[in-house]
This record gives structure tokens, C-alpha cells and sequence, in this order.
């Protein structure tokens, strides 16, 4: 019967986990047995005797936990202490950001274990509901949509009163997928004005849907790339975007950034003098700090305040909501381990549609092959 392990996770700020006494209930209902740390779900809001309750067991130990399990279910990458303890052939499930965190890939391959990011399930119909980066990017563009009106020193609706009008506030959200169409969706429901741009034209049909403006950029190349994710484009076209977003950023009182390129840095968007030319007391939230930012003065630490533009890194939003980000992901996690496994066994069939882009190590190798590349880079400085 196999285990499988669910840590506390460990990286500063984050609130989230990966199982929740409801998605404990399921797994066990499946034939596999799982073991909780102590703590684990407490700051999503997830007590451990509701793991008890439902089934789980809790793990005082938590070396013993990684050292025990099949399977370890993890929200972030693990740090490089928890990966060593992970016994040879054992796998590991979560969002893992392997071009980000080389020396604990290096480990996991070492460790032969099977590690499967979820960041890299392709995004076709059988895997939506295994789909973690749609889940979470979903509450990242509601949730900074909100931080911007509370941030900002404007009301975001039209108001006519006796004593004048108050016109309804600009936002501007730079990128269509999930974060961002969960952003113009929530910023039209407060009011707003809206207006988007993404490099893929496809999007335009889904912005104006939402009662968006739709920023058009012309381009000899197209940027949709495998998957359905935006690709990197070249030069020419970024200077030719921003130049075009300039001019609608400089009527913005708020800016949404969403870009980002799966395992490359995000492109940079939103230059330093493009921000100096925004309205005063205007502001700018950017989800893709944690791979650099779409805003050249971006910094994932703390809000830059760069005249009077406030520049805020938002590399982690859906941990500020971490119970409901919790049962979406937790979900997304129950989805992939019953492809993993049968009859409560582990069964790993690595040319599985699903599963084999979703390989990042296995049998002592590094599967993924951009990431492979990196360390092969790194080994060579």
C-alpha cells in the first residue's frame, strides 16, 4: 500500500498545503494511506485534528516522514535538506521551479527519485483537473486586483453625486491567461475601466468577452506557443509593445502584470521610464516577480516606491489566500496521484501523455530536458 507524506512547507510566506482533510478522506478512500506533519495545514486553516478525523496519520518526526514515503506531496520545491532525505525510488509531487532550484534537482536525481512538477502537466483537456498553475493563477489575479484598489487612492467606480462625478478608475492588465482574465473580470466587477494586452492575438476574443479593451500590437510573429502558454518573442516586438503600452500606462491608475514564460525569466514589459510616466499615486502589481518581474523596478521583497508610483512584487498571492488556495490545489494534487496509482500501488507509466511531459527526474536522471541543459550550463562555469 503506498504512503504518502505530507509536509509542512517550508519557504517564508507560504501558508498553503498540499492535502486537505477533505482531498485526506479521498486518497484513503483510494487504498493509499497518508501521514500529515504536525502543523501542516494550520495557517490555511486546516486544524490536525481534522486530519486525524479524516483519516490521517500525524507525523511528529518529520524526517521520518520524508524517509517513510512512496510518495511526498509538497505545494513549493523542497528544501535541499528534505530532498536528501528522500529514500531512492520514492516520488515527489508539487509546483517544484526547477530551473530556479538546480541543487535540489541535482539531488532528487541522485536519490532516484521519480519527481513530477506540476508546473509542466501540459495543458490539454484530460489534465485540467490536474492543472495547479490555472488553480492558483485564478486566485493570483483576483487577489491583486483587490491589493491594487486598496492600495490606490481612488475609488474604483463611476459615482454621480449631487456634490460631482468621480470618474471610474484605468486599470491596465498586461498578459490574458488565467491571472489575467481572473483580473480584468474582478476589476470590471468593481467598475473599473479595462484594458489588456497580450502577445497572443488568440486572446482578444476572451478580453472583449469580459467587457476589456483589448490592446493590439502588431507583430510578424505569433505568440502562442506549445500548450497554449505565450512564448518568448524577440526584440523587435517587445520595443514595439512597449511603446504602444507607454501610452495606455500613462492613463493607468493601476497596472496588473501577469507574463511569464514557463522556466525562463518574464519578459520585461513595463520599463523604468514607462513607470515615470504613469499618473501620480498610481500603482502597479506584479505576479510575475518570482521570475523577475514584468516591471523593470520590480523587487519580489518589498514595494518599490519610484516617484509616486508604488511598484508592488507579488510572488506569491495565492498564499495570501491559502484555504481556498489549498483545496484547489489539493484537488489538483488527488487528480495526478490517482494517475499514479492503481489498486493503492504506485504505478508510474512514464509515456503516459500526462505524466511524461510532467517528469522531471527519474531512474537517476533529470527527464526534463530544459532543465537537464541548465545543470549541464552550470556544471560548465
Amino acid at each position: 500500500m503506498t504512503t504518502i507524506f505530507v509536509p509542512r512547507e517550508h519557504a517564508p510566506g507560504e501558508r498553503r498545503v498540499a492535502a486537505t482533510p477533505d482531498s485526506v478522506g479521498r486518497l484513503l478512500k483510494a487504498g493509499l494511506t497518508v501521514s500529515v506533519e504536525p502543523a501542516a495545514g494550520a495557517e490555511a486553516g486546516f486544524a490536525d485534528d481534522a486530519y486525524r478525523e479524516a483519516g490521517a496519520d500525524l507525523v511528529t518526526d518529520a524526517a521520518e516522514g520524508w524517509a517513510a514515503a512512496d510518495l511526498v506531496a509538497v505545494v513549493g520545491p523542497p528544501a535541499l535538506e528534505h530532498a536528501t532525505q528522500l529514500r531512492e525510488g520514492a516520488a515527489l509531487v508539487g509546483l517544484l521551479a526547477p530551473h530556479r532550484h538546480l541543487d535540489v534537482v541535482r539531488a532528487l536525481a541522485e536519490r532516484k527519485v521519480t519527481a513530477l512538477a506540476l508546473e509542466l502537466v501540459p495543458r490539454i483537456s484530460r489534465a485540467q483537473r490536474m492543472d495547479a498553475l490555472s488553480s492558483q493563477a485564478n486566485i493570483a489575479g483576483y487577489r491583486a486586483v483587490i491589493l491594487a484598489a486598496h492600495l490606490l487612492e481612488k475609488q474604483f467606480p463611476l459615482s454621480m453625486t449631487a456634490a460631482g462625478t468621480i470618474r471610474p478608475a484605468t486599470v491596465v492588465v498586461l498578459g490574458a491567461g488565467v491571472a489575467g482574465l481572473q483580473a480584468i473580470a474582478t476589476a470590471r466587477r468593481l467598475g473599473a475601466v479595462v484594458r489588456a494586452n497580450d502577445i497572443r492575438e488568440a486572446a482578444k476574443g476572451e478580453v472583449e468577452s469580459l467587457g476589456a479593451d483589448f490592446i493590439s500590437i502588431e507583430a510578424d510573429e505569433a505568440g502562442e506557443g506549445a500548450g497554449g502558454y505565450a512564448k518568448e518573442v524577440g526584440e523587435d516586438f517587445l520595443t514595439r509593445q512597449r511603446r504602444i503600452l507607454g501610452e495606455h500606462l500613462a492613463q493607468a491608475h493601476a497596472v496588473i502584470t501577469t507574463a511569464f514564460v514557463p522556466g525562463r525569466p518574464a519578459p520585461t514589459l513595463v520599463t523604468r521610464e514607462m513607470v515615470e510616466e504613469m499618473p501620480p499615486r498610481s500603482v502597479l502589481i506584479d505576479l510575475a516577480a518570482a521570475e523577475g518581474g514584468n516591471c523593470a523596478l520590480t523587487d519580489g521583497a518589498r514595494t518599490v516606491e519610484h516617484g509616486q508610483v508604488r511598484v508592488v512584487g507579488a510572488p506569491n498571492l495565492p498564499a495570501t489566500m491559502p484555504g481556498e488556495a489549498s483545496t484547489l490545489y489539493a484537488r489538483n494534487i488527488l487528480e495526478l496521484v490517482s494517475l499514479l496509482t492503481a489498486d493503492g500501488e504506485l504505478r508510474i507509466d512514464a509515456e503516459d501523455e500526462v505524466v511524461a511531459p510532467a517528469l522531471l527526474t527519474r531512474d537517476g536522471e533529470v527527464a526534463h530536458a530544459p532543465t537537464a541543459e541548465l545543470l549541464d550550463k552550470e556544471a560548465t562555469r
